[in-house]
């Protein structure tokens, strides 16, 4: 659907549902919330989800023959193929997981894990002269575990860089990505310069070698990309991906990890106990088949519940109309911090290929004292290292303030965004 044709999306019914967005902030002011890309606020739905299935149908799942244990059990499993669906997926390549944090380990620990079978096992073998790549603007969730994988195996991390525009710098691709790559950890979309990366691109690559591709999808699956509307894992042709229910409308402590089908196979478990086995005996134990044989002991059977509102909710309103709409609010603050003197924007400065994070730092105010200054004004940003110190170092800063977008913020909203910086400089005197 081109953008003429796209039927703007009604803010001002959407944000009705959110309550948290009808009170106050400091001072009295509306609450102008601009930290999305940390946490967003949840609708009604997704609440009332929650309650009701706590309320109606709590009880522990695949145990049990009881009516609540199956009705509980029916109902989480749906919900996983919902929110697999949203995805692109099917419920048995979504394994469930805490967060994005914990979906990224597993597949990290899992490479470091002998204790692998299968035709695809040796995808999971790491050891001394192999090679993991990674890139300079990852979140440290994407970042650490890697490092931490090559001292336990020997392997040896590489990295993209990016430009100075916020651009990944793919120029060595074929060099940095070779027979001896493992595995191949990059983000979708920078939580930082908003850069979205050329997934297929990469993918193309890692293919060609045989190394494993892992995406964080964190910023883009809730916000979808713009063009092409929600994100696709099986179209986009990643082996995993991971994402996370607290950043697109659902509840904190619960994240899911994406893997094509025979990869998921093969993997073998990093938490053992109950649930996620098949039999056991004094001597030995069977696991079961995925995703179960992730998901050991009891699972987040409410929060799994409230992800898939979200996600219906999300797909009601429409991916392509809530990409584009961020697509919109983008430009209007990239103009405006473009045209205001005094301040840099760490990445792209226009929306080719970019997304609703808009970091920035201002001459001579620490990004603290800028936030202090829009917190007075009742706007909720973000400022410091945002997970990603190397990113920062890279650019030459050791923090910035972040804006981040989605679809219950609106134009005047911006406006206050933009406005609250220039008083943070007629306040400090550096304008």
């Amino acid at each position: 659907m081109s953008t003429e044709q796209m039927t703007p999306l009604d803010v001002a019914a959407l944000r009705a549902d959110f309550p948290v967005l009808g009170r106050t902030a400091r001072n009295g002011l509306p609450l102008v919330y601009l930290d999305s890309g940390a946490t967003s606020q949840k609708p009604r739905q997704v609440l009332d989800a929650e309650r009701t299935f706590l309320e109606t149908s709590n009880a522990a799942v695949h145990r049990g023959v009881h009516l609540l244990s199956e009705e509980a059990t029916e109902t989480y499993e749906t919900a996983r193929n919902r929110v697999a669906a949203f995805v692109g997926a099917s419920g048995h390549e979504v394994v469930f997981a805490k967060n994005a944090t914990e979906a990224i380990n597993l597949v990290a620990y899992a490479m470091s894990n002998a204790a692998t079978a299968g035709p695809y096992a040796d995808r999971f073998r790491v050891g001394p002269g192999d090679e993991i790549v990674v890139t300079e603007m990852e979140h440290h969730a994407n970042l650490v575990p890697w490092q931490e994988l090559c001292k336990r195996t020997g392997a040896v991390l590489r990295w993209f860089g990016f430009t100075d525009e916020g651009r990944l710098d793919l120029s060595n691709l074929d060099q940095l990505v070779n027979e001896r790559t493992k595995a191949v950890a990059f983000t979708h979309r920078s939580n930082v310069l908003g850069t979205v990366n050329p997934v297929e691109e990469i993918v193309r690559r890692a293919r060609e070698v045989g190394a494993i591709t892992v995406l964080d999808a964190c910023q883009s699956v809730p916000h979808g990309v713009v063009g092409y509307g929600a994100v696709d894992f099986p179209s986009l042709g990643v082996d995993f991906a991971a994402f996370t229910g607290h950043k697109m409308l659902g509840p904190t402590g619960v994240g899911a990890l994406y893997g094509r089908s025979e990869l998921l196979e093969a993997m073998p478990p990093i938490m053992t106990g109950g649930s996620m086995v098949k039999t056991v005996a004094m001597e030995e134990t069977t696991f079961a088949a995925p995703p179960q044989r992730f998901e050991a002991g009891v699972p987040m059977v409410s929060q799994v519940i409230a992800l898939a509102a979200a996600c219906d909710y999300l797909s009601a309103v429409g991916m392509e109309q809530i990409a584009e709409h961020e697509r919109h609010l983008t430009e209007l603050a990239l103009n405006g911090l473009v045209d205001m003197p005094g301040i840099r924007v760490l990445g792209p400065t226009d929306t080719v290929s970019r997304g609703g994070a808009v970091s920035f730092v201002v001459d001579g105010i620490h990004p603290h004292d800028v936030s202090q200054v829009l917190d007075n004004m009742g706007v909720a940003v973000r400022v410091g290292h945002h997970c990603t110190m190397p990113l920062h170092r890279r650019l030459g800063v050791d923090a910035s303030v972040r804006a981040t977008f989605y679809l219950y913020n609106d134009d005047q909203e911006i406006d206050t965004l933009l406005s609250g910086v220039r008083e943070a400089q007629r306040f400090f005197g550096t304008r």
